[in-house]
């Protein structure tokens, strides 16, 4: 099996993923001044969730915005509904004594008993200083994953290319998982909180993670072949990991996909970018990361334009 010898296929695969995430932020961007729907806790604001205990039926969307309106005028409430009898309200800030007026209202308008499941409140300060601090854990991230690659790896020739390797595959899972939020965000209205924050962490981590152990065996196996040309190393390095990758991360995504399907509306959102995003990061750590070692290894960015001018 050669995997490297296909390695512009699997680039050019990994474009086809990214770009359309790209265009979708740029829809949402252009839109609503965002690359996709961000959640209180990064824009400010409140969060009701109720349930409507005993309802025969639930109440329409349009009942509960006219009562949360009524009680609350001009703080654009966005309605989801969750489960069979119960929704969740996002809002501009309301504090609690409104709160409470707007759950009395929902009691008198449905004539049922309304139990508030859950209430936040981010003040839009606390909304932008959580976006900032998001960007700046995603950049001291990728510092430390560097320099720790760059020092593990010091024995190696060109240890700090091994580093970049794995930084430009964790960026190719941050994209993915970024496009795949704008996508979810343009159709179903999904919005980045900070669950989503953890879950792109958590993704950053486990790519780095599977890269490192493609990387680790390349180590090691550069010791004991010597006399192989660096293509057929790497290919061999990452053939003897492939089991061990492809069954580890199969055992964490069926654990998230009986999660997505059975775990609930509250945590869905979540476990699809975990899903997503822990895929995302086994491909590029097999396709992505080890290839671009080859490519740095032989310089083949100086080869590419020669042979589109021979082709034309």
């Amino acid at each position: 099996m050669n995997i490297i010898k296909n390695r512009y296929t699997y680039f050019l695969i990994s474009l086809l993923i990214i770009i359309p995430g790209i265009i979708f932020m740029v829809i949402n961007f252009a839109q609503t001044k965002s690359a996709f729907p961000l959640g209180i806790d990064f824009t400010g604001g409140s969060l009701l969730e109720v349930q409507f205990e005993g309802a025969n039926v639930r109440p329409s969307v349009e009942v509960i915005r006219s009562a949360f309106e009524k009680i609350a005028p001009g703080t654009d409430p966005i309605i989801q509904p969750l489960g069979d009898d119960s929704y969740a309200i996002r809002s501009r800030t309301i504090d609690d004594a409104v709160k409470g007026q707007i759950v009395t209202e929902f009691g008198t308008i449905t004539g049922t008993t309304v139990n508030v499941l859950a209430f936040t409140s981010v003040s839009a300060s606390v909304g932008s200083e959580v976006t900032r601090a998001a960007g700046i854990a995603i950049f001291m991230a990728a510092l430390a994953i560097l320099a720790y690659i760059w020092y593990a790896f010091r024995g190696v020739d060109h240890s700090f290319r091994y580093g970049t390797a794995a930084i430009i595959a964790m960026l190719h899972d941050v994209l993915v998982v970024l496009g795949v939020e704008a996508m979810l965000g343009y159709f179903l209205g999904w919005e980045a909180d900070a669950l989503f924050l953890t879950a792109l962490l958590t993704v950053i981590g486990f790519s780095v993670h599977d890269t490192i152990v493609v990387f680790d065996r390349i180590r090691e196996n550069s010791h004991v072949y010597r006399r192989i040309d660096y293509e057929t190393l790497v290919n061999h390095s990452t053939i003897q990991t492939l089991d061990r990758s492809i069954n580890t991360q199969l055992t964490v995504m069926f654990t998230l996909l009986a999660l997505a399907l059975f775990g609930g509306e509250t945590i869905r959102h979540f476990v699809i970018i975990l899903l997503v995003g822990i895929f995302s990061g086994t491909y590029s750590s097999i396709f992505n990361a080890s290839p671009i070692l080859v490519v740095w290894e032989n310089r083949e960015w100086k080869n590419w334009f020669k042979r589109s001018a021979a082709s034309a």
